[in-house]
């Protein structure tokens, strides 16, 4: 790793999650014993190279307080915004009292609970020189296809050089501030960070990180993520 370089976490969780049709949002739901979000902010409050980690919240959230691992020293809490693009830069925004802009900064959904600290270490090894940044990902491996919204096929999609997004996502704190905010002040929204630094005219890079990496986003994916979390905890 490359010293004098700093790295800090952001955690949007803001979200409600309305696809898990629960009575909580998606992050506090609990497996294993923890909520999924305590499992993902533990996974950068742990790593030795994360100097602090801003979670992003509700203005109306009623449930971060019942958690214990709100009072690590790491942990710092902004308000979130209507979208994940705005509670993103409202966390960046609080980093920069103590962050400077050169600094790298990692973007995790917070409901990624199974992260490993392998990927954590491959995405900064591979990336801590580079003028940009980039993301986790995995190369496609099933046949692609583009459907209608009926969902009748209009056409079989290459799947050579495609990729499925994951997070965390790693940029420079000033360089990702400036390209959210100019795709925000355009009327544009963007759904993951990389997209802003794109559509801002920078190329970043992927590094492929493991499969378990999931995203819980439907009931189903409960029982793979706690699989994934009782397989990583005995390895």
């Amino acid at each position: 790793m490359i010293s004098g370089l700093r790295y800090w976490a952001v955690i949007p969780a803001a979200g409600v999650g309305t696809r898990m049709q629960s009575k909580v949002p998606k992050q506090y739901i609990s497996i294993l014993n923890k909520t999924i979000l305590e499992h993902t902010l533990e996974r950068f409050c742990s790593h030795p190279e994360i100097e602090g980690v801003v979670v992003a919240i509700s203005g109306s959230d009623n449930f971060w307080t019942t958690l214990n691992i709100r009072t690590h020293p790491k942990i710092m809490v902004v308000e979130g915004g209507a979208e994940r693009c705005h509670s993103v830069l409202n966390g960046l925004h609080a980093l920069t009292e103590q962050a400077n802009s050169s600094d790298w900064v990692l973007v995790h959904d917070a409901a990624r609970p199974c992260l490993r600290k392998e990927d954590i270490d491959r995405l900064i090894d591979t990336l801590a020189g580079h003028e940009v940044g980039g993301l986790l990902g995995l190369p496609a491996r099933d046949t692609m296809k583009r459907a209608d919204t009926s969902c009748t096929i209009q056409e079989t999609v290459e799947r050579e050089g495609l990729w499925h997004a994951l997070t965390p996502q790693m940029f420079h704190l000033g360089l990702l501030i400036n390209s959210l905010e100019n795709i925000l002040s355009k009327g544009q929204l963007v759904t993951d960070e990389a997209q802003a630094v794109e559509l801002d005219g920078f190329r970043p890079v992927l590094v492929e990180g493991h499969p378990d990496n999931i995203k819980v986003t439907r009931n189903n994916d409960l029982a793979l993520a706690e699989l994934f979390l009782s397989q990583q905890e005995r390895a």
